[in-house]
């Protein structure tokens, strides 16, 4: 009893420590942090992406009722950069600037790492966010694409933390717990709660499980070969970055139905 207690206590503190990781929300629970209980943290990625969908979605069909769905979409964007302190947006726009600019391994470790934002960097955050903007004026159902995309979307940091290496500087990021070592068990449960939500989405529309798979598999294939060959494994940027990518495939498919 006391073990399955402890487990579930855990578990809860996992949960709001991965929602702290992620976003600006205060974490309303004591945390026994530890870097394992971060680590643990990072399966309920995807669950701190669905209530953000949830959140962004209640927010668009509210804002609708006063605005244009362009307008509605911009204050939505707005909120999800501030909530979540554009966390992912910053990591791609730090990889553009070092796949872009950088020559060799350590130059593009050197420039992920360098706060100051580049020409590359810059080119892909307007081009990422107006995309973004784009698709979801585009996409049968915008409330139900705001729902879905940032939960499937959160599956695929995990496959490259399993599949990759880690090869940023282990004592200056604050990744590095979140990154090493994450276990297949924790992969399948994360995997699990993904597909159980596609398949619910299934109902609605038969392809948003297709597209997920397309988006999710598709993009930590195509970027994880780009990172392996480019850096020899992944970093904490390279995650953000990875969320940014698997949303815009995802939205670009449910935009093409």
């Amino acid at each position: 009893m006391d073990n399955h207690k402890n487990f579930l206590n855990r578990e809860w503190q996992a949960f709001w420590l991965a929602l702290g990781f992620l976003t600006r929300i205060p974490m309303l629970v004591r945390i026994d942090y530890s870097p394992q209980l971060m680590n643990e943290s990072s399966v309920y990625f995807p669950l701190v992406g669905l209530l953000l969908g949830a959140l962004y979605s209640a927010l668009y069909l509210v804002l609708m009722l006063v605005w244009s769905p362009a307008i509605s979409i911009g204050l939505v964007i707005a909120l999800h950069l501030w909530l979540t302190g554009a966390f992912h947006e910053d990591g791609l726009a730090d990889c553009a600037d070092a796949l872009g600019g950088g020559l060799t391994v350590s130059d593009k470790l050197r420039i992920m790492k360098d706060s100051r934002i580049g020409t590359y960097g810059t080119v892909a955050l307007v081009m990422a966010l107006g995309l973004k903007a784009a698709l979801l004026l585009d996409v049968p159902s915008t409330a139900f694409a705001l729902l879905l995309a940032p939960c499937l979307a959160r599956l695929t940091p995990l496959l490259l933390m399993r599949y990759l290496r880690y090869v940023s500087d282990p004592d200056k990021s604050k990744s590095k717990p979140v990154a090493q070592s994450f276990s297949a068990d924790r992969l399948l449960a994360a995997t699990v709660f993904v597909v159980t939500v596609g398949l619910v989405a299934s109902l609605w529309s038969g392809l948003i499980l297709l597209w997920a798979t397309v988006a999710i598999a598709g993009t930590a294939v195509v970027w994880g070969k780009l990172l392996q060959g480019q850096l020899g494994g992944y970093t904490g940027d390279a995650l953000g970055a990875s969320v940014v990518i698997s949303e815009l495939v995802l939205l670009a498919g449910l935009a093409a139905q």
